[in-house]
Formats: C-alpha cells, structure tokens, sequence
C-alpha cells in the first residue's frame, strides 16, 4: 500500500469515530450538526478561514470538513478563495434577509410576556422609543382589578418610569443613572411616572445589538414592595435574553446581568 493510500486511511478512519459510520436513521442528522457547526466557526470579525483554522474550531477532521464543504460551496452557504481560505457565502444573506422581512416583533415577545405575568401576577409591556416619548407596543394585562393601566398604543414620557429610562440608556443618555442602566441592564422605578406604581424594565436586542424596546413588568406600589420587584429581576432578564437571542442579538450581557444577581 502507498504512503499516500495511507495517508489518506488514515483521515478517514477517526473521520468515522467522529460519528460518519452512524446509523442510517442518524447519519444524515450528523452531517447537517457538522455542516452547521462549520458554518457557526465563523465569528464577527472573521474575514476568512484556513481549513486548520476550521479544524480547530469545530473539532472536526480535515477530511470531514473538506467533504462537508463542498456541499456547502455547492449550495452557496461557504464561498472557497483562490488562496485556499473559506469565507461565508451569500446563500446565509439571502436567508437573514427572508427571516428579517418575516419576523414579526409580536410573534417573538407576546409568548414571554404571558409568561412573565402568569408566573407575577402584573402586567406586562413592551415600549419602544418614538423620539421623545415611548409608545406601547404590545401590553399583557394583569388578572387583578387595581393594575397599572396602560393600553397598546399609549404615549408615555420618555425620561419617567422604568422603561422609558432603558429606552433612554440604551439609546446614548448621558449621566450616571444612564450608566448604572447600561451596567446592569436593568432599572427599577417606584412612583416615578405615578406615585402608586412600582416598575422594572430590561432591554431586548436584535441585529447588531440594535435596540428593539424595552420589556416592562409594572405593578401597584400597594402590592409590590421592593423586595418582591428585585426577586424578578432574573426571570425578566432571561426572558429578554431569549427574545434578544431569537431577534438576532447577542443575549450575553443579559444572561451575565442575570447570573450575577443569582449570585448575590
């Protein structure tokens, strides 16, 4: 047998291990995780990379690689250079594009913020910024008869209550109330728009990091106390690190936000 005949059973061969030699019913299921963790090796900042590079990062043999990425070549998803290197193709733009025109900010949300008031009790909404004020986007009322009172649609101040002041921080304000927001991704109010409520709003992200709103949960000062709003602080972090996520932003900073309140 050749050295090169050698060489070549021997890529091959852990190529196998990696799971290459699954069962029918599996065998297409690995390909696609392999193909897909491929694609996900490439990081922001990433202009090209080696085949070495991609073997690094994936874990997967060259041999695995090299005939996943033809498939991927084929279809658009990797774009091969002249020197050897592997970029991202433009079938994933053409993707993202039909997902961004087909994503609507209420399919995503809305489920969470059921969510958050059943698991609380109190209402639920999600403001965006219109200039200078704030605007409720999608609002999930609380069961109880005193709430707080707002409806979709409703025009706030931008600089008063929890959620205008994410919007606020989020958006460049200047200050160190402003500061403290982008530090800890989340602001606590009491009696700032109304005397009588009490509220706690976080961000939600989307494509580069874009500000897409802020989720608000708000309540009556008479039957929230300031112990009981921190206690949500994490379970409306999480909730805002998945919808962020779902949106195409980076959830980090809010599941960091959220473990290091756990750990206090």
């Amino acid at each position: 047998m050749t050295a090169e005949r050698q060489t070549t059973q021997n890529e091959i061969t852990p190529a196998a291990n990696e799971g290459d030699a699954a069962t029918p019913g599996q065998s297409g299921v690995a390909a696609l995780d392999r193909a897909f963790s491929i694609l996900f090796a490439f990081r922001p900042g990433d202009y090209a990379l080696t085949l070495a590079e991609l073997a690094a990062r994936t874990g997967l043999y060259k041999s695995t690689i090299l005939r996943l990425a033809g498939s991927l070549i084929q279809h658009r998803m990797l774009f091969r250079l002249e020197d050897g290197r592997y970029q991202i193709g433009a079938a994933p733009l053409m993707l993202g594009a039909l997902y961004q025109r087909s994503m609507r900010l209420g399919d995503v949300v809305l489920p969470h913020m059921r969510a958050l008031a059943e698991a609380t009790g109190e209402a639920v909404s999600l403001y965006i910024r219109e200039r200078d004020v704030r605007v409720c986007l999608h609002r999930v009322d609380s069961n109880h008869s005193i709430r707080d009172h707002v409806r979709e649609g409703d025009v706030l101040p931008l600089e008063r209550g929890s959620g205008g002041r994410v919007l606020c921080a989020f958006s460049g304000m200047q200050g160190a109330t402003y500061d403290a927001i982008r530090r800890d991704h989340y602001y606590v109010s009491i009696g700032e728009r109304d005397r009588e409520t009490v509220g706690l709003s976080v961000p939600v992200f989307g494509v580069q990091q874009a500000l897409r709103g802020a989720l608000c949960l708000a309540g009556p000062a008479s039957r929230i106390d300031g112990a009981l709003l921190q206690s949500w602080r994490v379970p409306v972090l999480e909730h805002a690190a998945q919808i962020t996520s779902t949106l195409g932003g980076d959830p980090a900073p809010l599941r960091l936000a959220a473990q290091l309140i756990s750990k206090t």
